[in-house]
């Protein structure tokens, strides 16, 4: 999402090409803002953009915010430990939950039963 919104080069074409696809909605977690925010408070993470600005750019992109539900935390559960990171791990239960392809660079994914746009 930030690469996106920052026009990064980090980006992979496949990545730009499914986030800017009309037929496509396309969601953020909002365990993805919770990680962002906590990132930059402990200032292990450094934005081009302000954080303030987030929000009007995913309305202004068309995005919607997926949040947690019950069922997202319980499928924490029985998800195997391939990653540790307890904010990937939650959006992989959502994606596996919400049937939902993820968009991540991240290695570790492919370990899961979901599909992995990069």
């Amino acid at each position: 999402m930030i690469w996106f919104f920052e026009g990064s080069d980090e980006l992979s074409k496949m990545a730009i090409q499914s986030i800017e696809n009309e037929e496509n909605t396309c969601f953020i977690s909002i365990i993805s803002l919770w990680e962002i925010a906590i990132k930059l408070s402990l200032e292990k993470m450094e934005m081009k953009i302000p954080f303030d600005k987030l929000n009007s750019l995913i309305w202004e992109n068309s995005f919607e915010l997926l949040p947690i539900k019950f069922e997202h935390s319980k499928g924490l559960i029985k998800l195997p430990f391939y990653h540790k990171d307890p904010f990937d791990r939650m959006i992989i239960s959502q994606a596996i939950v919400e049937k939902m392809p993820i968009i991540s660079k991240d290695g570790n994914f492919k370990h899961y039963k979901i599909e992995q746009i990069w």
